[in-house]
């Protein structure tokens, strides 16, 4: 029902900023929960931050929190990433779960997800 691709990746250096967008294809995208989720090398795919249908609402992981911030309009998702660091490298993925559960940082959770966009953060 909705298709997601991610754009926006790149190489920055630490302290740095990268904005990541996701643009959704397909109808009622609106009523889903968008997350951002990152797996580095050697790591598992990790909850990165979320946003609810209605906007009203974003959770981010520890790691991130106070440096990323998500945000959605239409049928875009974004993550803004400022202060970049090191270990933020990795492949970033956009998902969608329709409605929600309130358990957004489980992978699990979500049936949609983008091919992914390489994020290099460089010293």
């Amino acid at each position: 029902q909705v298709q997601l691709m991610e754009s926006g990746g790149g190489l920055v250096h630490a302290g740095g900023s990268l904005r990541l967008s996701c643009t959704a294809s397909g109808h009622c995208f609106r009523s889903y929960t968008m997350a951002w989720f990152r797996q580095g090398p050697g790591k598992e795919r990790e909850f990165v931050a979320a946003i609810t249908s209605s906007a009203t609402r974003t959770v981010y992981a520890d790691s991130v929190r106070g440096r990323f911030t998500i945000s959605r309009d239409k049928n875009m998702g974004y993550l803004q990433m400022d202060s970049m660091k090191l270990e933020d490298a990795g492949i970033y993925y956009c998902a969608a779960q329709f409605g929600g559960s309130g358990d957004y940082n489980d992978k699990g959770n979500y049936g949609y997800w983008g091919q992914g966009t390489q994020v290099a953060v460089s010293s």
